[in-house]
């Protein structure tokens, strides 16, 4: 290792880079790929035989960017580490005959990209940084099953697959994919877009999805979150998440789950008119294929256990949880207090996100979207589900969920019908 940062000292500063002990058969839009989130590429020499590359980037500050942030971060193609330097060529001079592909690739990569328009300058490349780390995926002429199991295979060469759901819409094999960073789910896209998986058939459609984050709640063959090998199949009792209920009605404090009656709990909230509120909402409503009996505590409030004691995972403070509605007084939210309906209202919706992303999100948990519909302003929407049951699930699972860009989603039931 010495011996390569002492070269990387001795060479001075050049916008060509020598990238080495590449993977064999790297292609290369894979090897452009890792030139691309510092600017733009103008050029590109492949040593097949030798498992090296030169890239040139546009500018010298763009390749002093590029070994900087690798120094740091050890670049990765398909999963092997490869070792870039500066190279002593000040720019590449390539027999055009022999670099014709790599031209070629160059303006196919920088045509592909969502909205940049046509370089006037042919060959140069210059992208956006990657929207989102979730590509959405479509597979052309099925003739074979695609798994997610073959889907992590193929994607996890570029990065860490972390999460997976697949689909059918209009009669087209679909799939989400989330990888632990936007810069792979990059890489990928410009690699595998408009590839066959097997041998003239089954041809990967590649975007960048509108969400940035998937909400996995079962490990089965539709769906799967790499990152939670606990989650239930589909079958199983599912999270306990009771205080993002009991939240539409006040602010719960405490939940304590009782340690020899595992199906029941002590919730306290901020005060007895919100407990009052919440009891007479939800009791008898079914959650998760059960009644649910609310009834006040005679405790007046849930003790938090004592260091060291093994109930303390059962029991849980929420004073200072940032979910609260009811906190300032006077909140519109005091008006927006419903008992559970089939039609949820929708707020703090991101830009960009449109109905099918929405839909989609909803129907994920395996409950079905009846109607959809945006308030003009396209911040706000309603998303009706077949049943009470399913709306209260899909409230409990998304409630704050994280569209990116700081902006949490906000559910609660709606008075509206669609």
């Amino acid at each position: 290792m010495t011996n390569l940062k002492q070269r990387l000292e001795e060479s001075p500063p050049s916008r060509v880079l020598h990238i080495r002990k590449l993977p064999n058969e790297v292609s290369e839009t894979e090897v452009i790929a890792l030139g691309l989130p510092f600017g733009k590429v103008t050029n590109i020499l492949m040593l097949k035989g030798k498992n090296q590359a030169f890239l040139e980037l546009g500018t010298e500050e763009a390749a002093i960017t590029m070994v900087n942030y690798y120094t740091a971060v050890t670049p990765q193609v398909r999963n092997t580490p490869v070792f870039i330097q500066y190279s002593n060529h000040k720019e590449l001079k390539t027999d055009s005959a022999l670099n014709q592909r790599a031209q070629a690739v160059l303006q196919a990569v920088s045509a592909v990209q969502d909205g940049s328009s046509p370089s006037s300058d042919p060959g140069v490349l210059d992208l956006a940084p990657p929207p989102s780390p979730v590509l959405r995926i479509i597979i052309d002429n099925m003739f074979y099953p695609v798994t997610l199991d073959v889907l992590q295979q193929i994607f996890s060469k570029f990065g860490t697959v972390m999460k997976i759901i697949t689909f059918t819409k209009n009669n087209q094999f679909q799939a989400l994919l989330q990888f632990s960073d936007p810069v792979n789910a990059q890489q990928a896209k410009l690699s595998l877009d408009g590839q066959n998986i097997y041998n003239s058939c089954c041809t990967l459609r590649i975007d960048f999805s509108k969400l940035v984050n998937l909400n996995v709640k079962y490990n089965n063959d539709k769906s799967r979150d790499y990152t939670r090998p606990d989650l239930p199949t589909g079958d199983g009792e599912s999270v306990n998440k009771d205080h993002s209920l009991l939240g539409v009605y006040g602010d719960v404090q405490r939940v304590k789950i009782l340690y020899n009656k595992k199906d029941s709990a002590l919730i306290q909230l901020s005060d007895g008119n919100q407990a009052q509120l919440a009891m007479s909402h939800l009791n008898g409503q079914k959650v998760f294929g059960k009644v649910m009996r609310v009834t006040l505590s005679k405790h007046q409030t849930v003790a938090l256990p004592r260091e060291g004691l093994d109930d303390q995972l059962l029991t849980k403070d929420f004073s200072g949880s940032p979910l609260h509605r009811f906190k300032k007084p006077g909140s519109k939210n005091f008006q927006n207090i419903f008992p559970p309906s089939s039609t949820l209202h929708l707020s703090n919706v991101r830009d960009a996100v449109g109905e099918d992303d929405l839909r989609l999100l909803f129907s994920n948990g395996g409950g079905t979207v009846k109607a959809f519909k945006f308030f003009q302003d396209r911040k706000m929407a309603l998303i009706q589900m077949t049943s009470v049951e399913e709306a209260i699930q899909t409230l409990m699972e998304l409630h704050n969920y994280d569209m990116g860009g700081n902006h949490h989603l906000k559910v609660s039931f709606s008075k509206s019908t669609i």
